[in-house]
């Protein structure tokens, strides 16, 4: 199989796979976006959500899994569909580039061409990856900064309920040492 035939080969392979991106891409947003439309889904009757009083402040403190889901955003699903392909793509055909170029000397021949093909994939591959990480990076740096308001959340919660319980042991005993009295 020809170098030229091997391209082709790869370059219909990542055109397949971006057009299933498109379309997963597409049907999510039109999935999210009649969330909630009764009148497109059949023989659907409109629910009434009932109305439930709020939770005291403290039980929203227990429940963690309501606070704060660790879930896959769009974010992790961009970096790992696209970046990542993108990168391997990239790397690899320079890789195999390098690698047919030792034992073919047809490639040697063609270098300039392989390598402003090599450039013309890692010059877009870099600014998708850059701005992807950076947006990755954001959202690893917000996670924290939940996470730090959560900590001191209960730090302060578990110390007002210390102080609590000792307010409440001291007003036993001088209510003991009252009625002693």
């Amino acid at each position: 199989m020809e170098l030229i035939d091997l391209l082709t080969l790869m370059g219909v392979l990542m055109a397949a796979f971006a057009c299933m991106l498109a379309l997963v891409i597409v049907f999510q947003f039109l999935r999210r976006a009649l969330r909630g439309v009764p009148h497109i889904v059949k023989n659907s009757v409109p629910k009434v959500k009932k109305i439930e009083p709020k939770p005291k402040e403290r039980n929203k403190m227990a429940n963690d899994k309501d606070v704060a889901r660790e879930g896959t955003t769009f974010n992790d699903v961009f970096m790992f569909m696209i970046a990542v392909p993108l990168v391997l793509l990239w790397v690899g055909f320079a890789g195999f580039v390098i690698h047919s170029g030792l034992g073919d000397a047809a490639v040697l021949e063609n270098i300039e061409a392989y390598t402003t093909l090599i450039a013309i994939l890692g010059g877009p591959a870099l600014l998708i990856i850059k701005d992807a990480l950076d947006v990755w990076k954001q959202e690893q740096s917000e996670k924290t900064a939940f996470y730090k308001v959560k900590a001191q959340s209960v730090i302060d919660y578990n110390d007002a309920a210390q102080k609590q319980a000792q307010m409440i042991e001291s007003k036993a005993q001088e209510h003991e040492h009252k009625q002693k009295k």
